[in-house]
């Protein structure tokens, strides 16, 4: 009933715009203009999709806001430039939103096509950062490629979701051997990011792979089999590498080694905890005067809940929370398994991370080098968050029926 509804409305529109009279030919060409930019007409939009375009706005804007009060000190003591990190920001922010447009007005069906030969090159270069990647703080996650840094790691999150719905969306139809070797790929894929070592993506990758796979209908013995066996992996990692050793027993007792190994967490703690209720006040953070390490990118959300305090944090969460229900709102409207399986895919590394990395600020899981979509520094995860949030979008306007319909089943062998 909704769907038919949608059409008589969309034949309403195409009448009115043959019929309009002369004299409103300036405002048709206003309307063909903005209608031209997108794939529908604005007012045939799901309410779903409206929403998460004000809120992906709303979280953009944040982030740059956030970003410049947290990076203002930092930047002009060491860059001799105030805005250094806030320009660069912006400068990114500007092909991540080309991107978004990209992806909004390509199909979902279009974008199963190509991702293969993307998640393989990608897939490649996070290979090569094991054996020629630049090393910071421990961790070999960028290559350099002319004059950019790239972090295939971060670029590759979108097309984990794609190649995941590709495997899940009719998993029971897949041959024994091809579900092998796809799994046998993903489980090479973890083990190379945990060699950089990064534990973090590392995890959210094997996270986001389950949660896709129980919603794709996979067994719930074979899910336990593979969470033991990621959690074994996790343990494997913990205790071969010196410094996540520390990082899990700092993050046990932080005040035991304070100077040292729980110096930042403690730092982190001190700036939420001194946000009290209202916050210090934009801009007026203390701990962002170099006391809190990486307060731009990997702890930036404690600057936020310094200068915002407890009200600025709940109002972050629960925006968070209407996020996810819009994301699974659009998941549940979906009509076919390839773009339902993206739909989830997509809320949840971006709920998902966001979750883990505030956890990781406010003490809740050890620290990692994960960082807060849209908001923490860094050109990669905006790039990447862009193209996740565009990917959502795409799924709620396919939908409604009216573009990117899968008329035929996918080859499956």
């Amino acid at each position: 009933m909704e769907i038919s509804q949608g059409k008589i409305k969309y034949k309403r529109i195409s009448k009115r715009k043959k019929t309009n009279s002369p004299l409103k030919k300036n405002n048709q060409g206003k309307l063909k203009l903005i209608e031209s930019i997108f794939p529908l007409p604005w007012t045939i939009w799901p309410y779903e999709a409206k929403i998460l375009v004000i809120l992906v706005a709303i979280w953009s804007i944040l982030g740059i806001c956030i970003l410049g009060s947290s990076s203002w000190w930092v930047a002009s003591r060491e860059m001799g430039n105030w805005a250094y990190f806030l320009k660069k920001q912006i400068i990114w922010t500007i092909p991540g939103i080309g991107l978004f447009y990209f992806v909004l007005n390509t199909s979902i069906r279009n974008l199963l096509k190509f991702s293969r030969v993307i998640f393989y090159i990608l897939f490649f270069l996070i290979f090569l950062t094991n054996i020629n990647g630049i090393t910071v703080n421990g961790s070999s996650r960028w290559l350099v490629l002319g004059n950019l840094r790239v972090q295939p790691s971060e670029l590759i999150k979108p097309f984990l979701i794609l190649e995941a719905s590709n495997l899940f969306a009719h998993w029971n139809l897949i041959k024994n051997g091809k579900k092998l070797i796809s799994i046998f790929s993903y489980g090479l894929l973890i083990f190379f990011i945990l060699k950089q070592p990064n534990l973090s993506t590392a995890s959210l990758t094997g996270i986001l792979f389950w949660v896709m796979a129980l919603c794709g209908g996979v067994k719930l013995s074979s899910l336990y089999s593979f969470a033991s066996l990621g959690f074994i992996t996790g343990c494997i990692s913990i205790l071969n590498n010196e410094y996540q050793k520390l990082r899990v027993t700092s993050f046990i007792n932080p005040w035991k080694d304070q100077e040292e190994n729980g110096f930042q967490l403690i730092q982190s703690l001190l700036a939420i905890g001194s946000g009290g209720l209202f916050g210090q006040g934009f801009g007026l953070s203390i701990q962002k005067l170099q006391y809190l390490p990486f307060m731009y990118t990997d702890f930036i959300f404690a600057i936020f809940a310094e200068e915002f305090g407890l009200l600025g944090c709940t109002l972050f969460l629960g925006f968070l929370g209407v996020f996810s229900y819009i994301s699974l709102r659009i998941s549940l409207k979906c009509r076919n398994n390839y773009t339902k399986l993206v739909a989830i895919g997509c809320g949840f590394l971006l709920t998902g991370q966001s979750i883990m990395h505030i956890a990781v600020a406010t003490g809740s899981m050890p620290t990692t080098g994960l960082p807060l979509p849209f908001i923490s520094y860094g050109g990669n995860s905006l790039i990447a968050s862009f193209f996740i949030a565009g990917m959502l979008l795409r799924c709620s306007l396919e939908s409604t029926g009216f573009i990117g319909m899968i008329s035929t089943r996918k080859t499956l062998n």
